[in-house]
């Protein structure tokens, strides 16, 4: 941002929400192809008394 300096730290902050706001609107996020946490390694039951991570 270059008008720091100008700007007073709310100001600042308005012009970022504004900003985050319009973003969301022009270029919103594509939805997942796949479900939330499928891709993560999946921990194999261990024996007992073995640490897991």
């Amino acid at each position: 941002m270059a008008n720091t300096a100008t700007l007073s730290k709310d100001e600042r902050k308005k012009l970022k929400r504004a900003a985050r706001k319009k973003r969301k609107t022009e270029h919103p996020l594509k939805p997942r192809e796949y479900a939330r946490g499928s891709k993560k390694s999946k921990v194999k039951k261990l024996v007992r008394g073995q640490a897991k991570r």
